[in-house]
């Protein structure tokens, strides 16, 4: 049964949401961030008096002086790419800024350190007009530090119409926080099928039997594995996007529960759920049956490098056709073949569970807008993101130039073609870190379409089965996601304590992992009262006091 949470809701529709990938950075606000924030109010209140309320000035002909805005760009690592200075960068520079006098500098934050690289140029002074992130909590971080400004949202609806009409009801549900227009965001029509699990079908065939469906079938399996000589499980270190215990949560649990433990910025360290699944590990390891060095697996490339080294027979991904999981497996191990074993909605879950997972909220990328920023930046920014959405420019940076690096079937479709190679080349997440500013996931409006479409963009040429069957096993487990319930306020404890928690997660969880089952409810518990006087009980006690005064949404 999907346990959705479907409660009154006190405060009305304005939110911040408890969300997805990094730990926060510590609380408090620097010298440098209070006085941003002072001198973009001072910014305000100066174009308030200049205007009539509600009167915005008409850029359609451009700038009267050039104004430059600032960008944020993932940058992944990808070889060979500049995220900054591209083929794509430079249109967009042609075909918007210099058409309205704007420079449209991109500045690169890197995936795998963005709070800190945020964090970095807030203090500085130098972060870009805008200011985002993909998870609630840590968006929410940096607007309690004075990082973001109000958004005026009929500014936002004057320069940014299309923008607008398409994401008004998204950002009035959910961009307030503490009473105030704190956020706008991008449009997500989610998919779950790109997030795959493989397991070697070569080792299952021979210790003779079928991909797993349970966790006990799992546990058979590796049980096998470990006595025909062969690998292990691939279990990377879990460093943050904290989702670990989905499918350990036990059936009955309550939606005051979910609202207090629900937390990607912050593990759930005591609650139950989290000791069900660190005791099936600890049991899992103490048996040889995961990877020994687990806790050595930081990143997607040492997990990948243990599968197509045939170190461990699973791996997890998000799936994209310019992936070399495939080449790389068959280049060590001719003979080795793939399955799905699970994926986001679904996966080997043990007896007496249901297959619940993290179900995403009804936005994408969440951004603000600098404090230092004045009516001009934010024109120009608001009017940057309205030239993005038209479908045009959006199908330009998502697919490229027609008949030179794509293609489009009699259905509309567009494919890439794979061997261009061109100064037009798409990045490898086909330019995502440059739309995604108004768009998650590219659409086609229709479930059909899109799995063509996503068909192609996911999956190398001969694994179109792997993308075909991870989509029917999402859609039988679709009824069992969890939506993170919202809560309307700020809870400004995360932002003190996440970091240290964070720290303290990965010591107790590897502990707890590695020590000897006789060891592990005294170390669970030692740990336990550790975490809570590190400051997780004072987060339990302030989302439990905003839960009793009704500051939560619940999102069905």
């Amino acid at each position: 049964m999907k346990k959705k949470l479907n409660k009154a809701i006190a405060l009305g529709m304005s939110a911040a949401m408890a969300a997805m990938l990094l730990a926060g950075c510590g609380g408090g606000s620097s010298s440098s961030v209070a006085a941003s924030s002072s001198e973009a109010s001072s910014t305000a209140s100066e174009a308030a008096s200049s205007e009539a309320a509600g009167s915005y000035t008409d850029y359609s002909a451009g700038f009267p002086e050039n104004v430059t805005i600032k960008i944020p760009v993932y940058d992944r690592g990808f070889e060979g790419w500049n995220v900054t200075d591209n083929y794509y960068t430079r249109w967009i520079q042609s075909e918007f800024g210099d058409k309205y006098n704007v420079t449209v500098q991109y500045v690169s934050i890197a995936r795998s350190g963005e709070v800190q690289d945020f964090n970095q140029m807030i203090a500085a002074g130098t972060a870009p007009s805008i200011i985002f992130h993909y998870d609630m909590p840590q968006a929410v971080n940096y607007w309690s530090e004075g990082a973001m400004q109000p958004i005026d949202y009929d500014e936002v609806a004057f320069y940014a119409p299309t923008y607008w009409e398409k994401m008004k009801d998204t950002i009035n549900t959910y961009g307030q926080l503490d009473g105030e227009h704190a956020f706008i965001f991008a449009e997500r029509e989610p998919i779950y099928y790109n997030w795959v699990t493989l397991i070697r079908k070569d080792w299952l065939d021979q210790v003779g039997l079928d991909v797993p469906t349970s966790n006990e079938e799992y546990i058979e399996v590796l049980k096998a594995w470990k006595e025909a000589g062969l690998g292990t499980s691939n279990e990377p270190l879990i460093t943050k996007s904290f989702t670990y215990f989905y499918p350990w949560i036990e059936e009955g649990t309550s939606e005051d529960e979910l609202a207090l433990y629900l937390d990607l910025n912050v593990a759930p360290f005591t609650w139950k759920a989290t000791e069900n699944f660190l005791r099936d590990m600890n049991a899992k390891y103490n048996e040889g049956l995961i990877d020994p060095e687990f806790y050595l697996t930081t990143d997607d490339t040492l997990a990948k490098g243990k599968f197509v080294s045939g170190q461990c027979g699973t791996y997890s991904f998000y799936m994209s056709n310019g992936t070399d999981v495939f080449s790389s497996l068959l280049a060590n191990d001719p003979n080795a073949e793939v399955a799905v074993l699970g994926s986001t909605c679904s996966g080997v879950v043990a007896d007496g569970y249901a297959p619940h997972y993290y179900e995403y909220p009804h936005y994408g990328m969440i951004m603000g807008i600098n404090a230092n920023a004045g009516a001009e930046e934010r024109a120009a920014t608001y009017m940057f993101l309205d030239w993005m959405s038209q479908p045009d420019n959006l199908t330009y940076l998502q697919h490229g130039i027609e008949g030179e690096t794509y293609t489009v079937d009699a259905d509309g479709i567009a494919t890439q073609i794979a061997d261009y190679d061109g100064e037009a080349k798409l990045s490898q997440n086909n330019n995502k870190d440059y739309w995604c500013l108004v768009q998650e996931v590219m659409g086609y409006g229709d479930k059909e379409k899109d799995l063509k479409a996503n068909t192609s963009l996911l999956a190398p040429e001969g694994y179109e089965w792997i993308i075909e069957e991870t989509y029917d096993i999402c859609e039988a487990g679709a009824d069992q996601g969890i939506v993170t319930p919202i809560f309307t306020k700020a809870v400004e404890s995360t932002s003190e304590y996440s970091s240290d928690l964070s720290t303290l997660w990965q010591e107790a969880y590897v502990d707890c992992v590695t020590c000897s089952p006789d060891e592990f409810d005294a170390r669970y518990a030692e740990y336990s009262e550790e975490y809570l006087e590190a400051g997780y009980q004072e987060i339990l006690d302030e989302k439990q006091s905003l839960i009793d005064e009704g500051s939560v949404l619940i999102v069905d």
